[in-house]
């Protein structure tokens, strides 16, 4: 392919992708919160160590993510049921 071809389809393959990142970054702060929320109504609060652990459910570790937050000191029952709602 020439090279005057080429760097039409790669602005417009880069513009695709910047528009993505900007369309999904909200979700992902939301889904986050979800499970942030979820463990700060069941009454334990929430920590940097929570925090990590509902990214790790929210990047799609679920068993790491119920790892993190049992060790930050969430119930069993409950870090399951919030890092089911990290990936949503």
């Amino acid at each position: 392919m020439r090279r005057s071809a080429c760097i039409p389809s790669v602005l417009a393959g880069l513009a695709l992708a910047l528009g993505g990142t900007v369309i999904a970054a909200p979700a992902a702060h939301a889904d986050i919160g979800a499970c942030e929320n979820y463990v700060q109504d069941q009454g334990t609060e929430v920590t940097d160590a929570v925090r990590m652990g509902c990214y790790v459910g929210l990047v799609g570790d679920q068993s790491g993510c119920v790892g993190d937050l049992s060790r930050a000191g969430v119930a069993g029952a409950v870090a399951i049921e919030a890092c089911r709602q990290a990936p949503e």
